[in-house]
């Protein structure tokens, strides 16, 4: 799971809607090195990295629906106020996450494939990969959809892993332990773990 978080950093997003999948994913792969070096050079710590992620990457992820799907069934069961706190959690989650890996990239090249759909596709899969020396490449594959907002990011695969249906395994044993308001305090609980780290 680490490894896995580790690689998603480099989940790229960016602000141009007009842009087509492929091509997004790969702009923003050179911004997310781009804020990873800056950071680096004025020694900032994992909290205003954390701060620089989220206000770059994050707002571009579909959270609602990335926890919707990670949640499963028992979503339809959660109150509204429930499904809120569920998808605040997960958001804080993955930028905690992140801003603890940014300093094991070490600006490895990434290949995005051309993107191979219909013209009119409203959902797409991008296929990348990161070039490691003397190791063989790790895939990432990005499922996007095209909102009001622009192409957005709903799920990412490493190696064939998908975040979502890696987490739906955590979050749904959880839930029959404790019920939906246990998944939210193991999340909350998780979540000032990684800030108290920062």
């Amino acid at each position: 799971m680490k490894k896995l978080l580790t690689l998603l950093l480099l989940v790229p997003m960016i602000a141009h809607a007009e842009m087509a999948p492929d091509a997004l994913i790969k702009d923003l792969a050179q911004e997310v090195a781009a804020i990873i070096k800056q950071e680096k050079s004025k020694h900032s710590d994992k909290k205003a990295l954390a701060e620089a992620v989220d206000a770059k990457i994050m707002p571009h992820f579909d959270f609602i629906r990335m926890t919707k799907l990670a949640v499963g069934r028992p979503w339809r069961d959660a109150t509204p106020g429930q499904q809120q706190s569920l998808t605040q959690e997960f958001h804080t989650l993955l930028m905690n996450t992140y801003s603890s890996a940014l300093e094991s990239y070490r600006n490895e090249p990434i290949e995005v494939q051309p993107l191979s759909a219909a013209p009119d596709a409203n959902q797409v899969m991008v296929h990348s990969r990161i070039i490691q020396s003397g190791k063989p490449p790790i895939s990432i594959d990005y499922r996007m959809e095209k909102t009001p907002k622009g192409w957005m990011i709903f799920d990412v695969a490493v190696e064939g892993v998908s975040l979502v249906t890696n987490y739906r395994s955590t979050f749904q044993t959880e839930i029959s332990n404790s019920g939906i308001d246990g998944l939210i305090k193991l999340l909350v609980d998780k979540n000032k773990t990684l800030e108290a780290k920062q």
